[in-house]
């Protein structure tokens, strides 16, 4: 009886500290029910061949993914596209954001070691 009692006290003292599994529970489902609608979006936009490359992109790189994801949604839901985006209008876009993106360049000095013999 004392444990039942015991694990309540925690539990009141969690939703006291913010912690509220009923609201957690909440937020996941409104998180999860957004990534449909998402999913469902990108299903009505993108042909086949379209959604694949995407895909793979998203295995290599989520975020550049989550990227090309977010800006045709936005173009979509702007009237921008009067198509499906095929892979060549993918590719184009993915030129269009690794030119925005900036780009990292690694020099490499060497020293040089001056023998005296």
């Amino acid at each position: 009886m004392s444990s039942e009692r015991d694990i309540q006290q925690q539990l009141s003292q969690m939703q006291g500290q913010g912690f509220d599994p009923e609201a957690q529970q909440r937020q996941e489902a409104q998180r999860q029910e957004a990534n449909e609608r998402r999913a469902d979006i990108l299903l009505q936009i993108l042909t086949s061949d379209a959604r694949e490359r995407l895909s793979r992109i998203a295995i290599v790189k989520p975020e550049k993914s989550r990227q090309v994801e977010d800006l045709i949604i936005r173009a979509a839901q702007t009237g921008q596209l009067r198509e499906k985006v095929d892979e060549n209008k993918l590719i184009s876009l993915l030129e269009q954001l690794n030119e925005k993106t900036k780009k990292t360049t690694i020099t490499m000095k060497r020293r040089t070691i001056e023998d005296d013999d």
